[in-house]
Formats: structure tokens, C-alpha cells, sequence
């Protein structure tokens, strides 16, 4: 009887396959390349490891036994089962597999997102089977998630003090200084500097840590870390604050945003592609982080 299979059990079933498909010892030989006295040498072996008979070979011809037929169909689902490993095996050898997790910033500009999604494109070109998700969070957030490597890999601003994080610049976006329609600014011929100081500003717990904003007023009774946020306390026309200049622009188009001193309130805000330094990144997120570097550059 069998215990484990070893390659030589493989050799002598293959064997065996192959002298029932021919129909006995003497048939098979032009199909092994070996003489009747060595087929049936290795026939004998077989059985002996199996401790039964397969087949009768006498004056009769030849002849599977019942145990044989058995054996016979056992051996051909097993060789096709390995032929279907192998293929699936080697199928495998340069596909990318997993789950990737990609973090990204919350109202992100129209070419932002369709430079994203090309990035998809372009991933998804390649030879994969691999499921993304995309996750669209705060800041702080997604520096926690990395810090959890529950992100593979997040798009946004961020403070950059994490030492654990790996940076790469993509792209800048341009904050401005709005106030609403109904504040008192909206109106004014100048604006001067005393006038921003005394407006009630929107203050960001998080946003532009490292960044020195060209406007820091001294009242603040507004607070808020997102955009949309920081959106419906300007237009309630009784604070002034930070919004993107892309996401704001359709507002200033209705009449319902004015930019204040467009000029000198207005600065850069560098996104980074961060991820985890301590996570060893997998073929899968090596790809598209190649990918993304590429739809960006």
C-alpha cells in the first residue's frame, strides 16, 4: 500500500498508464523505449509497492483486474490534476496577485483624479489579477492607516514628520484666501491687512503643518479639516479661510466666493505619494506605484 507518493511511485503509475493505453507489455514498448523484460520489471515493482495485482499477462493476453481499472482511472485524474497545477503554477510565475489599498485626499482636481485613473489604465494592462480599493480620507487619517499598514500607499499633503513614511512629490495644488458673499470683505474696494487680522478666520487642526500660510488672522471661532467644511464657513458670508483654488472656482463664478488679495494670500501645497518604509512592498504595489509615478511625471 501507498503511503506518500515519491517520484519514482509517479514514474511507475506513469508506466502503468502507459502499457494500459497500449494494451500490454509488448505494445508499449515502442511508446516507453523499453524492452518487454524491463516493463514488466517495473510492473512488478508496482504491485508490490501497492500490494495487489493490476493486470493478467499469460496465454489469454493482456488484462486489467478489477483493482487495475480502479488504479487506471485513479491514476489518470491524478496526472490530470498535476497537468493543471503545472499550467496554473507557471500562469502565475509573472502575474501580479493581492489586494492594494490606496489612500488619496478628499476633493482632489479634476486632473488629479483622471491622472489617477490613468494610472489605473495602465495597471490594469498588465498581467493581474489583483483587487484595488480606494480609500478617500483625512490626512491624519491616512497617516494612521499607513502607520497600521492598513494603506499600501496614500496620495495627499502631509506633515512629512513621520519618519516611517517614504515621500515622492506628484503634483502641487494652490490654496487661497476666500470670504462670502454677505461678509462684510466681499464688498470692499481694498482689502488691507488689518481687516484680514480682525476677520473671523476658519482654523485647520491638521492642514499645512510645515507650511508657513501667508495669512495667519488673530480671531478664530471656526474650525474644520475638511474642504466642505471649510466651504460652508465661508459661505455663510461670516468667516474667511483656505480653500483649493480649483475647488472654489465654481463658487467665485456664481458670485458666491471672492478670492482676497489673490496675490499675496495665495501659496502652494506640495502632494506626496507616501507609503510605509517598514512594509516590504509587494510585486503588485511596486507596479502601480510605477505606474502612478508615471501617469504624474
Amino acid at each position: 500500500m501507498l503511503g506518500q507518493l515519491h517520484d519514482l511511485d509517479l514514474q511507475l503509475l506513469r508506466l502503468f498508464a502507459s502499457v494500459a493505453q497500449s494494451g500490454g507489455f509488448s505494445a508499449a514498448q515502442g511508446v516507453l523505449g523499453l524492452s518487454q523484460p524491463s516493463i514488466s520489471q517495473q510492473m512488478a515493482k508496482l504491485e508490490t509497492r501497492l500490494g495487489y495485482r493490476l493486470c493478467s499477462r499469460g496465454k489469454g493476453g493482456f488484462k486489467l483486474t478489477p483493482k487495475g481499472e480502479q488504479l487506471l482511472k485513479a491514476t489518470r485524474v491524478l496526472f490530470e490534476s498535476i497537468e493543471a497545477f503545472r499550467h496554473q503554477a507557471n500562469g502565475v510565475a509573472g502575474r501580479l496577485l493581492g489586494e492594494l489599498r490606496i489612500g488619496f485626499s478628499e476633493a482632489l482636481d479634476q486632473s488629479v483624479t483622471l491622472r489617477l485613473a490613468q494610472a489605473i489604465t495602465r495597471f490594469r494592462q498588465r498581467d493581474e489579477s489583483v483587487c484595488i480599493e480606494l480609500i478617500s480620507a483625512m490626512p491624519a487619517d491616512m497617516e494612521r492607516l499607513l502607520l497600521e499598514q492598513r494603506l499600501d500607499l496614500a496620495i495627499g499633503y502631509f506633515s512629512g514628520a513621520q519618519r516611517a513614511f517614504d515621500y515622492r512629490l506628484l503634483f502641487s495644488e494652490t490654496q487661497q484666501l476666500y470670504c462670502g458673499l454677505g461678509h462684510p470683505l466681499f464688498s470692499a474696494v481694498e482689502v488691507d491687512e488689518q481687516a484680514l487680522v480682525e476677520a473671523d478666520r476658519i482654523e485647520h487642526p491638521y492642514r499645512f503643518l510645515k507650511t508657513d500660510e501667508p495669512f495667519r488672522g488673530g480671531v478664530c471661532s471656526a474650525r474644520t479639516e475638511q474642504v466642505e467644511g471649510a466651504l460652508a464657513f465661508i459661505l455663510s458670508g461670516r468667516h474667511i479661510g483656505y480653500l483649493p483654488r480649483h475647488f472654489a472656482r465654481p463658487w467665485v463664478e456664481r458670485g458666491l466666493l471672492r478670492a482676497l488679495r489673490e496675490e499675496e494670500s495665495s501659496f502652494e501645497v506640495p502632494f506626496h505619494l507616501a507609503r510605509h518604509r517598514g512594509q516590504v512592498p509587494g510585486d503588485a504595489q511596486q507596479a502601480f506605484e510605477l505606474d502612478l509615478l508615471a501617469a504624474f511625471a
